[in-house]
């Protein structure tokens, strides 16, 4: 074997080195990863997907480019032509490097509206999530069964204890059952926050006045953790997202002591109230 043969099979070995902590990556990313989390919604599939194609046309269009650099300095260069060539103008050539950018963004645009579209249209949903932001915490409501919760970022001993990430751990976790299409709407009481779900495929704003929508059908149990990735503030790194997906039975137990421990009093205002972290 060449020394470029075991070049790259050096290359290879790392590329599978690099690339295992990907395979590996579940709920939570991990050290050295390579990629993206894990999907665990058929939006984030989709999502990776038009994602890999776009990664292909991007390395074909680069490997292309630098080939025509490479040729134009070796072909073209200083010492091997003096007296430089006056041409400045070519019909084909121009027709080409117009047409073919089109024919490229069009093979891009194509994927990009049907998966705008996906993410846009909600299926039928079997229920409804509302999510509401605060400086800073977030209000979960289950309209269909008339209840709703703060969720608070848990202290660093709190997340130490209950074994959960540091500062993405919080009081009162969502709860939603597995294989359910979930119809997200999500608002806010202040300024702009973001409700951001990466295994989920979901980043949907929460804008004062007006309610924004996004769904997700969490296709395996498992704790799922996301942020606010909107700077909405003083304290914006202590709006922290844990889901947990379980399953229907899992779920109508949850759901029976949920109504029990966050009924509305009223009917419209939550039970419980928390503060929410201060910024050190």
């Amino acid at each position: 074997m060449g020394r470029i043969g075991k070049l790259g099979t050096v290359g290879a070995a790392l590329a599978c080195v690099v690339a295992l902590p990907a395979l590996a990556a579940d709920e939570l990313p991990q050290d050295w990863q390579f990629g993206f989390q894990a999907a665990a919604t058929p939006v984030r599939e989709h999502i990776d997907t038009l994602h890999n194609e776009l990664l292909i046309i991007i390395t074909v269009i680069t490997l292309f480019v630098l080939a025509l650099l490479a040729y134009v300095m070796i072909r073209f260069n200083a010492a091997r032509h003096p007296a430089p060539s006056q041409t400045s103008h070519n019909s084909v050539l121009e027709l080409i490097w117009t047409a073919v950018p089109v024919l490229i963004l069009l093979a891009i645009a194509i994927p990009s509206f049907k998966l705008m579209y996906y993410m846009d249209r909600t299926p039928k949903p079997d229920m409804t999530l509302k999510v509401t932001g605060h400086q800073w915490y977030w209000t979960y409501e289950y309209p269909d069964s008339k209840l709703s919760f703060d969720s608070n970022v848990l202290s660093d001993e709190a997340d130490a204890k209950a074994g959960k990430p540091r500062m993405l751990g919080v009081d009162n976790p969502v709860v939603v059952p597995v294989g359910a299409v979930i119809r997200v709407l999500v608002t806010s009481t202040d300024v702009i926050h973001s409700w951001f779900m990466p295994a989920f495929g979901v980043q949907e704003y929460a804008v004062i006045g007006r309610t924004n929508y996004a769904w997700m059908q969490i296709d395996r149990a498992g704790t799922y953790y996301g942020e606010c990735n909107q700077i909405c503030g003083n304290n914006h790194p202590f709006m922290p997202i844990e889901v947990h997906a379980v399953s229907k039975d899992d779920f109508a137990k949850w759901l029976d002591a949920a109504k029990k421990k966050f009924a509305h009093n009223d009917g419209t205002a939550p039970a419980i109230r928390m503060a929410g972290r201060v910024a050190q």
